[in-house]
């Protein structure tokens, strides 16, 4: 019987066998006792494994909704509040272990804790014994595939859409290993573009979405990057905007636009992209802003940390990085121009925290709030002000 000690970032839950060795589990909470347990990985120091067979369960423990909810949503099994407040407790001890002490953070939710996902991609799994294929998941820590009947994250025009699709190829004959994975996307107006990936040729095109976001219209692809969760992402935007006071805003690692033009568009506005496909889409997006309403909009296909002589004293600088965070060229630019104000929205915290370490030589943290883009998923998205 293993003891369940906490939940530690990344989402599992900490347990120690007798020997000392660790196992990180899904499917557990903490003070929950793991009777039976399946292994998924095995390092010298520790493993990872899933939970088959529990004692004590805890009071925060749900009945999760759908029966893939481990390849998907391993979350399920939290109460919602619960959480929330989980996910802030991590947040504070990912500063703390980078040495920096913060409070617990507001977290941010529009509690649509389901159907929230505007894009799935879904596995094509084939059923030997009713010679059809099914929708499917990966099994976590595998890569064996799950066939599905219901997914409650995605919203419902999407998995209605995938099935539509899915019975078409049934009734063609088609089989399974003839396609990778089928993508689709959804805008706010339940419009669903994508499709299949077929093995071995180029990904098609798809039609383009279109979005509004703070009263704005967007345009994306449905297999590019665009945000996941729009309604939550406008709260953040929301909370980005009241710390603008700056006429010159330099948004860095911008993808297809939708933080600078959507807060800072009046503004003397810069925008960074490295990806040529994201790039394109940013300057369709600027297309629609009106040339009365902004100072100067300039948009840079490059990437971040190489294009730092567009750091300067007196902007404010926008800060999306993947999950790796920013180049160490960017940070010592910004350490040595010390723009006014820094606004960093990150979809990992350890890194974000790691990067912020590095520059409270020169500025202080004003604001950090925390939204939750991913309901019953271990994924927080976090949000730090940095005044200089």
């Amino acid at each position: 019987m293993i003891k369940i000690e906490k939940i530690v970032p990344g989402g599992q839950a900490l347990g120690t066998l007798e020997d000392g060795k660790k196992v990180f589990f899904w499917n557990a909470l903490p003070d929950e006792e793991v009777l039976d347990y399946q292994v998924t990985k095995t390092k010298s120091h520790y493993l990872e494994a899933i939970a088959t067979s529990i004692e004590n369960k805890s009071p925060y423990r749900k009945a999760p909704k759908d029966n893939c909810y481990l390849s998907t949503s391993p979350w399920q099994i939290f109460d919602y509040d619960y959480e929330l407040k989980t996910k802030q407790e991590l947040v504070v001890e990912l500063f703390r272990e980078h040495g920096i002490t913060i409070s617990a953070p507001k977290i941010f939710t529009d509690y649509q804790d389901y159907h929230y996902r505007n894009k799935m991609e879904y596995a094509l799994y084939w059923d030997n014994q009713n010679s059809c294929i099914k929708p499917a998941f990966h099994a976590r820590g595998s890569h064996r595939k799950v066939p599905i009947s219901q997914s409650s994250l995605e919203r419902p025009e999407i998995f209605q859409a995938a099935t539509n699709i899915i019975k078409q190829l049934n009734e063609s004959k088609a089989e399974a290993r003839q396609y990778q994975s089928l993508l689709l996307r959804c805008n706010q107006n339940g419009e669903v573009s994508g499709g299949l990936y077929e093995n071995h040729r180029p990904h098609p095109k798809f039609n383009n979405l279109k979005d509004q976001i703070l009263g704005f219209d967007y345009s994306y692809s449905p297999n590019g990057f665009f945000q996941i969760n729009l309604p939550v992402y406008e709260m953040a935007l929301c909370e980005i905007k009241k710390h603008i006071n700056t006429d010159k805003v330099l948004d860095l690692y911008s993808g297809v636009g939708t933080i600078g033009l959507s807060v800072a568009r009046d503004k003397d506005l810069t925008l960074v992209e490295c990806d040529k496909h994201a790039f394109n889409e940013l300057q369709k997006n600027t297309e629609s802003v009106d040339s009365k309403l902004t100072n100067s909009l300039t948009t840079v296909l490059a990437k971040s940390e190489d294009v730092t002589d567009y750091v300067s004293h007196d902007a404010t600088i926008i800060l999306d990085p993947p999950r790796a965070g920013c180049g160490q060229k960017l940070i010592d630019k910004l350490n040595s121009e010390t723009p006014e104000t820094i606004i960093y929205l990150s979809c990992n915290p350890a890194t974000q925290a790691r990067d912020i370490k590095l520059l409270l030589n020169n500025y202080k943290i004003e604001d950090i709030k925390t939204f939750n883009f991913f309901p019953h998923t271990p994924h927080i998205e976090n949000l730090v002000v940095l005044k200089r």
